[in-house]
């Protein structure tokens, strides 16, 4: 899914920079672009952040659900 129309970044650079140390949504911009341009997109990038680390620290039974 796009997730940045202006630069074509989808959901999934934006995960790949967050697996990748990207923890704000300036820092996900610096690495892929999401959020550079009108910024309509950076509450979707902030999801994308939060659900990466509620998952990573998330226990094995809720995962499994």
């Amino acid at each position: 899914m796009f997730v940045c129309l202006c630069t074509g970044a989808t959901s999934h650079d934006v995960a790949e920079c967050v697996a990748n140390g990207a923890r704000t949504s300036k820092q996900v911009a610096e690495a892929c672009g999401a959020g550079v341009d009108c910024g309509r997109c950076r509450r979707t990038v902030r999801s994308i952040i939060e659900s990466y680390f509620a998952r990573e620290h998330a226990t094995p039974a809720a995962v499994s659900r």
